[in-house]
């Protein structure tokens, strides 16, 4: 009787059940892999508009609120900035601290130093790409200038005294330190009391400097308002022969410059016969605002890439 012997056994190559555990079951590793890169590279240029525009919006907050650039188009403020300098300006410094005698800022001088500027165009996105414009220092910065602070509200300002020195709340400065070299504190004499709110403020070439002095006879009395000062210039980005922090002159740590002011006496006489007019500042260009805006961008895009994907396996489940 012969004996029966068992079937042979078929190899036969099954198809694993699974991959990596993000592909349905069946489907192999292998065949995942590409897909997924390739599906990555898709969904990146997909966010990368994103990424743009979150970093363009987010500049244009910095450039605002925070930071912005000023490129120098004239001498009045030589030697402490140059002709063709590029200057940072701290937009926020002034609401953590008040305005100090010394700083040098940015301010707007419309219906100080010049007659309001008419209304812009009201259409939204005309505002919205002149915004964008000024975060490449494409667009001028229109009556916007820049000047040392000397007088604060209430401050008696006067020049000159027995010594050639210009007094504020009748003590002198010794102003050698950022006077341009050979230049006199004024070659016209003043004596004014800055009114409530508002700032007297000087260039450091006094000689070309169209500052205060030659407003004289304008609203405000040549000082300007407090409210108009745009930031505090703090450091020189350009060129980088310059580069350096500006920092306040020991002068004005003067204890007894805080002390009362005196009585106004008040000359009226400007300066506009012996200088030319004051040169507006021009907005200028700098990656700043844009490299902070992309180092915001990325982690934020990531943040909501990654909530996106947890709401959409939540859905899934």
């Amino acid at each position: 009787m012969s004996e029966e012997r068992p079937p042979a056994e078929t190899s036969v190559d099954m198809p694993a059940l699974s991959g990596d555990g993000d592909g349905p079951p069946g489907e192999s590793p292998r065949l995942q892999r590409p897909g997924r890169k390739r599906d990555k590279g898709r969904s990146f240029w997909k966010e990368l508009p994103v990424l743009i525009v979150v970093a363009l919006v987010l500049a244009l907050v910095i450039k605002t609120y925070a930071i912005q650039a000023f490129y120098i188009p004239s001498g009045s403020m030589q030697n402490t900035l140059g002709i063709g300098d590029r200057v940072l300006i701290n937009k926020i410094v002034y609401h953590t601290r008040s305005i100090a005698r010394g700083d040098i800022v940015v301010f707007n001088g419309d219906g100080s130093w010049d007659t309001p500027a008419p209304q812009g165009s009201s259409n939204v996105f005309t505002s919205v790409l002149k915004d964008i414009e000024s975060v490449f220092g494409a667009n001028q910065g229109g009556d916007i200038y820049i000047k040392r602070v000397i007088g604060l509200p209430g401050d008696h300002v006067a020049c000159c005294n027995a010594q050639g020195q210009m007094t504020v709340n009748n003590v002198p400065l010794s102003e050698r330190s950022y006077l341009y070299p050979g230049n006199t504190p004024s070659s016209t004499p003043f004596n004014v009391t800055v009114p409530p709110g508002r700032l007297w403020v000087m260039g450091d070439h006094r000689a070309i400097s169209y500052d205060s002095r030659g407003h004289m006879g304008m609203p405000g009395g040549g000082t300007i308002g407090e409210n108009k000062v745009l930031g505090r210039a703090f450091v020189i980005i350009w060129p980088p022969s310059q580069w350096g922090f500006l920092n306040i002159p020991a002068t004005f740590s003067q204890p007894k410059l805080t002390g009362s002011a005196a009585a106004a006496g008040g000359s009226t006489k400007a300066l506009a016969s012996a200088m030319g007019g004051a040169t507006p500042l021009r907005n200028s260009w700098t990656p700043l605002p844009i490299v902070l805006g992309f180092a915001a961008a990325v982690p934020l895009t990531l943040a909501q890439r990654s909530v996106r994907r947890r709401v959409l396996r939540a859905r899934g489940r």
